[in-house]
């Protein structure tokens, strides 16, 4: 264990040893999932941009 997740009585230990303890590191989405939320939100970007340029330019 590194000094950050250290129990500090036998309750806690067992408790971490049996039951678990989530990790202190932050967690990764499947790369399908990524990918998925990479393009709906490059999209909405790219819409937003051609809508701007559309509004200045057709107005």
């Amino acid at each position: 264990m590194n000094y950050n997740n250290k129990p500090f009585n036998d309750v806690i230990a067992h408790q971490q040893h049996i039951e678990g303890s989530p990790k202190t590191g932050r967690g990764r989405l499947p790369l399908f999932i990524r990918v998925i939320g990479y393009f709906l939100f490059g999209s909405f970007l790219l819409m937003m941009v051609v809508g701007v340029i559309g509004l200045f330019l057709f107005n």
